[in-house]
């Protein structure tokens, strides 16, 4: 009944009630004898000849003066004829954010997969196939996230339009809750920066950041997590691993015969003992060129069936093929994915999902 009507009473600057905020404390009813009275009880309201509560400010306020105003008068339409006694306290609360030391894999419980998009170097089109990769699952009804690990260069941004949008943190959990696109669940650094920002940061720092935008988050249930790590075999990837219980990864790579020993890196860094993390399969991208006049057509800029071969001779699946579309490039470049479409292009990515 008492935090009822308190409720009611909205802190102007924060927009909150004052019982959500943690401003009342210690509320206490007696009757005309001094006795102690339940505010449960169905006449509390007639029985009440004092109310009795605190009003908790965490740091002087200009409004408490307003506030305790408002409780009064709330009070007395609630229990006429009694007292109230409003005692007003300023009382700096010591804080309760979690550290990263803090931090552990809580939020991906609900998860039932969390897949790791990986290249051995950069400049095969990794983020475009961990991008249209999460959209064709979405397609396909299941719910996704997707997380840009690439902390240095972040890309799903731009990829996916949401530039210029940035989370919002659930202070009562203290949560950030993750930007949703098409249904999708996307958390990125590039969300909380400028985008011309360089980040100058050692390899802890940067995995410190990968941590808070993976397990400080509010992912809530979701079938798949899509993680698009930034190139190479560094600190980040060894943290990950460490820290995230993986399922698998996906491998891309391009065509080209000398990429083979960038996928061999990427597998060896995946089957090493500390890491032992399943490679789920290998992604070509760019396989051919069609020309959007001609779609008939094929020519193998960068050699023929290479990402056949590459996972024939290193003994995994090769979950498809990308051809070298303008559309997917454009589509990147827009924030519109390729697989949102039902054309050629987006057909390569469902396949794909279909396949992982």
């Amino acid at each position: 009944m008492i935090l009822d009507a308190l409720s009611r009473i909205v802190h102007p600057a924060a927009d909150r009630d004052i019982v959500s905020l943690g401003l009342v404390e210690d509320i206490m009813l007696f009757d005309a004898d001094g006795a102690s009275v339940s505010a449960e009880d169905p006449a509390a309201s007639a029985k009440t000849a004092l109310v009795r509560f605190k009003l908790v400010f965490p740091s002087p306020d200009p409004l408490s003066t307003a506030i305790k105003k408002a409780c009064e008068e709330a009070m007395a339409k609630e229990f006429p004829g009694a007292r109230i006694s409003i005692i007003e306290l300023v009382r700096e609360r010591k804080p309760t954010k979690k550290t990263v030391n803090d931090l552990t894999d809580e939020q991906l419980r609900n998860t039932g997969k969390i897949i790791a998009v990986v290249s051995g170097k950069g400049g095969v089109g990794k983020s475009t196939v961990a991008v249209n990769l999460a959209v064709a699952l979405m397609r396909k009804g299941f719910r996704v996230g997707l997380v840009d690990a690439d902390v240095y260069g972040p890309s799903i941004p731009g990829m996916t339009g949401t530039q210029g949008e940035v989370p919002y943190m659930d202070e009562q959990e203290d949560l950030i809750v993750p930007i949703e696109k098409w249904g999708i669940k996307i958390m990125s650094i590039g969300h909380l920066v400028e985008p011309e920002q360089a980040l100058i940061w050692r390899g802890p720092m940067a995995s410190n950041a990968l941590k808070q935008i993976l397990m400080q988050v509010k992912w809530g249930e979701l079938d798949y997590l899509l993680i698009d790590l930034p190139p190479g075999t560094g600190d980040i990837h060894i943290s990950l691993v460490h820290d995230i219980p993986l399922y698998g990864a996906v491998i891309v790579t391009t065509p080209q015969q000398v990429a083979i020993a960038d996928v061999i890196k990427s597998i060896n860094m995946l089957r090493h003992k500390d890491v032992n993390v399943p490679v789920l399969g290998l992604v070509e991208n760019m396989a051919w060129f069609t020309p959007a006049a001609h779609p008939e057509e094929k020519y193998y800029i960068f050699g023929k069936d290479g990402g056949r071969k590459m996972a024939d001779r290193l003994g995994i699946r090769l979950l498809g093929s990308v051809p070298l579309y303008m559309s997917i490039e454009e589509g990147g470049d827009k924030g519109e994915p390729a697989a949102l479409s039902d054309g050629p292009d987006g057909k390569a990515f469902m396949d794909i999902a279909s396949e992982l």
